[in-house]
């Protein structure tokens, strides 16, 4: 039964990466005054397949001085590590729902650092080896952050298990009681992902794409999955803490729709941001922010 269900949100998460796509695509393209795809099928709707028989059956180019081996294996690697947080998804049926979920949270997100920096210096070379130093330094400073803001909420409901948060908000959404936290959250979550306007390990403008620089055909492929299901997945934690989704309707697909959409609006809108101002907004800003919110939220617990 468990990999009966995992293989079901694994085909089920890679279609929705696909529609995301199609969705990022239009939305970006509305945003510029123009159609986007709308050739390939009705309104566009077969253009994501159309582009991942592309992307598979493309030739691979692997660079003579790489490291072949390590190269071809960090894509891959990246991508399980995306699929991997798909575990503590809280089923009903308690199928692979488990008590430390943010604890398995926290351990993969930390994870994903080592496939960007293998995915970099195994390319060898100088533009993926800036973007993935870039990448690193960047998805550190916010993770801290990040599990600060993830632990407000984990203290007040006194559990790490994420079908707690279901159970706790059926009265109030605590989107409402950790108000500077949830946009914290959001921009933190663009950060992790390397999204706009956080995309410095890509910046087409002075690192020619970046750590996938060198990629190309099934292995970029792989890269970019593991891009959008990191994304995805961001947008249920976010519906699952603050927005207290209910699993089980059809609320909770649409909830996690439009905050997906937020991350694209945000490409479609936002410059991208200076170095020093990123990491002047990681260290001095939120960060302190989460400290003093987590141990004010910590006094509320003890004197209650």
């Amino acid at each position: 039964m468990f990999m009966i269900t995992i293989m079901i949100t694994v085909l089920f998460i890679l279609i929705g990466v696909a529609f995301l796509t199609l969705m990022e695509r239009k939305v970006l393209s509305y945003i510029q005054i123009r159609k986007g795809p709308n050739k390939v099928g009705i309104i566009g709707i077969l253009q994501p397949f159309s582009d991942a028989i592309k992307l598979f059956l493309k030739e691979s180019n692997i660079p003579m001085l790489s490291n072949y081996l390590i190269y071809m294996i960090s894509p891959v690697l990246g991508l399980f590590n995306s699929l991997l947080l798909w575990v503590i998804y809280p089923y009903l049926i308690n199928c692979t729902s488990f008590n430390m979920g943010m604890m398995f949270f926290f351990c993969c997100t930390s994870m994903g650092v080592y496939s960007l920096m293998i995915t970099g210096w195994s390319s060898n070379s100088n533009y993926a080896m800036l973007g993935c130093i870039r990448s690193i330094a960047q998805t550190i400073s916010y993770e801290v952050s990040l599990v600060l803001i993830i632990l407000c909420p984990v203290m007040m409901i006194e559990s790490f298990n994420l079908i707690e948060f279901y159970f706790f908000q059926q009265f109030m959404w605590l989107a409402f009681l950790f108000f500077p936290l949830k946009i914290c959250w959001i921009s933190s979550a663009m950060a992790e992902t390397n999204r706009s306007p956080f995309d410095f390990s890509e910046g087409e403008s002075e690192l020619v794409s970046g750590f996938n620089v060198e990629y190309s055909g099934v292995s970029f492929a792989f890269i970019f999955l593991a891009e959008y299901v990191s994304i995805i997945f961001m947008s249920m934690m976010f519906c699952l803490m603050f927005l207290g989704s209910k699993i089980d309707s059809l609320i909770f697909p649409i909830q996690l729709t439009l905050i997906s959409f937020l991350f694209i609006w945000v490409r479609g809108t936002l410059p991208r941001y200076r170095y020093d101002s990123l990491m002047y907004l990681a260290w001095k800003s939120y960060l302190p922010v989460s400290l003093n919110l987590l141990i004010f939220f910590f006094m509320i617990k003890s004197i209650i």
